[in-house]
């Protein structure tokens, strides 16, 4: 949230926490039950800390100025379980009923800091996996007669909850059966090794299911709680905020690589370039580390950790310096073991960043030349701004050396943004990109819980490119995407090409709850937590001390003409079929989604009046995509999407199986081909796979078709927009 109103509002939210986090803490919750045969997850003083403030600042500051009542009591028991166990695959009748007791009691147990409920309903569910993955293991080696005409029903959503174990049981062996199928049909003949593969992935589940912990249950309840309040008000743990900021950012300190878990071993999955790893040429894709040491420190194994745990060792501040004890790939885990000494470096994700291209377009014999920014999000990094670092990551600085790229050395007729599946980010960079395309003025308005408009403008003379523009949006495009692309809109700056956006039309600030809380309270947190037994961190400092972060719903966008892009986000001048199902993905279809509204327009003044050209480009487009095979083989999937909707279940006959899989299979090839020789390239055969050169974008091709209409039909439209 980047207004001004926010600095007040802090202040008052810092000073209620402050005050009301002196006096808390001191209500003791209710004794939570345990459940036998399961380690009992409980929370701690951090957590029941947390939950009482981020109650207080919901009712205090969200802008649906929502009382946590007892309605809001039970839509947060049925999101929880849901959460938990959509599915309907462990929980049984009897359980769903002992938990009917909470129902309207876990709005006055989170204002008194009481966790025992949630966190009591997580270890009946871990009570129930455990049951499951065990009686899974047991089924494995039963000798499955893959003849006979049963079936699996995988989706129980729609179905009572069992009210036996014993019907939850077949399901489970049913399940077992449908993989052992499915290993069958991958072309793996041999039983015994089909029995160890599954075997395998049910003691793999096991494992990481015992390595959940508390900050992940109260991940899973506040994800539910906050769902229940609006689908864009979020709690992050401690780890999760990390990694929250990181991606804004585009940026974090560290070693430079990606890492993933492999037989409970930390595996190398990819290497960043430009990173310390890189660099140092010591270390490549598919080591293994099994040991970490700080500085000159002692090595502490880490095989058996959790992921986000080994990370942390890992990651540190630039500078500083991180040893591992690694396994080459290829080598047996018995080996011995690689010292490799690290100095961690600032990396900058170059491959998550703005990026540009240049293709070719022929239109009435003309041929084009067209650059197209593809733009995965709309990122900045704060921290470094704010220190003052004048070569910071942001999208606007990378965008405008792309342009300068585009237009000095590329020479290019035309610039396209993509903005499809970018979900949104800094609104301060929405503003200042949508400033690289219109001369200074509104971009757009924020209406506050109090009513109060705000109208943020470009305060920059001047443009980047003032040659024609175009942006592609689909389905996933929301929240600074809808407002970049709503203000090219209003503006008549470009056209606007692809699916209804998504529709989040809301500000959420971010808030470190450590800075709200009082450090006199923190300084009794650490001194009651005890000792971490996973990274061996003595207890008593506060800095130890991690509240987590919550993106609380303040405000609402408002495109400059007044229109909300709440619920019903950007439509396109020309509309394409959506690749995304529009009844599955979008703010329309989240429960407590706020709605659409207008406010009046700012004051504005549009660079053109696009509605004559519009009305060319719809009709040469809408011709386009009838006699197009791609758009119609994508109308047949959306209708196949549907029909598969509605299904349920799946045979286990493995004969059925086969031949309707090889059905669609073939299907499928066919398809290919199809595509394959309208461009002129060889057709496929079963079992080959087409390189990655040899994908097409058709919707990336529609809308530079757009974009050549669009240049021979409006001429030179822009008008005193200035330049760079």
């Amino acid at each position: 949230m980047d207004f001004k109103l926010f600095k007040e509002m802090l202040k008052k939210i810092f000073f209620i926490i402050f005050t009301a986090a002196v006096l808390a803490c001191h209500a003791a919750p209710k004794v939570q039950p345990l459940v036998e045969g399961v380690t009992n997850i409980k929370p701690d003083e951090q957590q029941q800390l947390v939950i009482k403030e981020v109650v207080n600042l919901i009712e205090s500051y969200n802008y649906k100025k929502i009382q946590i009542n007892d309605s809001i009591s039970s839509l947060i028991l049925d999101k929880y379980i849901n959460t938990l166990d959509k599915g309907k695959n462990y929980f049984l009748a009897t359980d769903i009923k002992d938990f009917e007791k909470y129902r309207f009691q876990l709005d006055d147990d989170f204002k008194n800091g009481d966790l025992s409920a949630p966190f009591y309903i997580y270890n009946v569910y871990a009570k129930r996996l455990n049951e499951y993955f065990s009686y899974s293991l047991a089924q494995v080696k039963t000798k499955f007669d893959f003849n006979q005409n049963d079936t699996y029903v995988y989706d129980r959503e729609k179905l009572p909850w069992a009210n036996s174990a014993a019907t939850l049981n077949d399901t489970w062996k049913k399940r077992v059966k449908y993989e052992l199928v499915n290993l069958n049909l991958a072309g793996t003949t041999d039983q015994a090794k089909n029995i160890a593969t599954l075997t395998k992935r049910y003691k793999d589940l096991q494992s990481q299911t015992v390595k959940v912990n508390n900050q992940d249950v109260f991940q899973y309840l506040m994800d539910a709680f906050t769902a229940c309040i609006d689908p864009h008000t979020n709690y992050f743990n401690p780890s999760n905020a990390v990694a929250f900021n990181e991606d804004m950012s585009r940026s974090f300190e560290g070693i430079g690589a990606r890492l993933q878990l492999e037989n409970e071993v930390v595996k190398i999955a990819e290497v960043i370039p430009g990173g310390p790893v890189f660099k140092s040429k010591q270390l490549n894709a598919g080591d293994r580390i099994i040991a970490v040491a700080q500085a000159d420190g002692d090595f502490v194994d880490i095989t058996g950790w959790r992921l986000d745990v080994t990370i942390t060792k890992i990651k540190g501040p630039k500078g500083t310096k991180v040893r591992l004890k690694v396994i080459p790939a290829g080598k047996e885990m018995s080996s011995k073991p690689v010292i490799v000494e690290l100095v961690r470096e600032k990396i900058i994700l170059e491959d998550q960043s703005a990026k540009k291209k240049v293709k070719e377009v022929t239109s009435n014999g003309k041929t084009y030349k067209v650059g197209v920014i593809s733009l995965p999000a709309f990122y900045a990094d704060f921290k470094a701004a704010n220190a003052g670092d004048k070569n910071y990551k942001s999208t606007t600085r990378d965008v405008r050396l792309l342009i300068d790229t585009l237009k000095n050395k590329d020479k290019v007729d035309a610039i396209i943004m993509d903005l499809r599946g970018n979900g949104g980010g800094s609104l301060v960079e929405a503003i200042s990109l949508t400033g690289l395309f219109i001369d200074k003025g509104p971009v757009v308005q924020v209406k506050d819980l109090r009513g109060k408009i705000e109208v943020d403008e470009d305060e920059n003379t001047g443009v980047a490119w003032d040659g024609p523009f175009g942006v592609m949006v689909d389905r996933l495009s929301a929240s600074a995407s809808e407002i970049f692309a709503g203000a090219i809109q209003d503006y008549g700056r470009g056209i606007i090409m692809g699916s209804q956006t998504y529709g989040k039309g809301t500000v959420q600030s971010s808030i470190d709850l450590n800075k709200l809380v009082n450090p006199g309270v923190l300084q009794r947190i650490a001194a009651l937590v005890s000792k971490d037994r996973t990274t061996g961190t003595a207890p008593g400092s506060v800095s130890d001390i991690k509240l987590g972060q919550i993106n609380l719903t303040m405000a609402k966008f408002y495109r400059v003409a007044g229109s909300s892009t709440q619920h019903k986000g950007v439509t396109p001048d020309v509309v394409y079929p959506s690749v995304y199902p529009m009844d599955k993905i979008g703010e329309d279809t989240e429960p407590s989604a706020l709605p659409w509204d207008i406010i009046p327009s700012s004051s504005f003044k549009a660079v053109a009046n696009l509605a004559a050209v519009k009305a060319g480009l719809i009709k040469n487009s809408e011709q386009r995509v009838a006699n197009s095979l791609d758009f119609k083989f994508l109308i047949q999937d959306i209708k196949d999407l549907e029909v598969r909707d509605k299904e349920v279940s799946v045979t286990l006959n493995e004969a059925k199986l086969k031949q309707e899989r090889d059905a669609k299979e073939a299907k499928s090839l066919a398809r290919q081909n199809e595509l394959r020789a309208l461009r002129g390239l060889p057709a496929i055969k079963k079992g080959e796979k087409a390189v990655k050169q040899d994908s097409f974008d058709f919707i990336e091709d529609e809308s530079l078709h757009v974009m050549a209409d669009f240049m021979q039909q409006s001429g030179n439209y822009v008008m005193n927009l200035g330049s760079f």
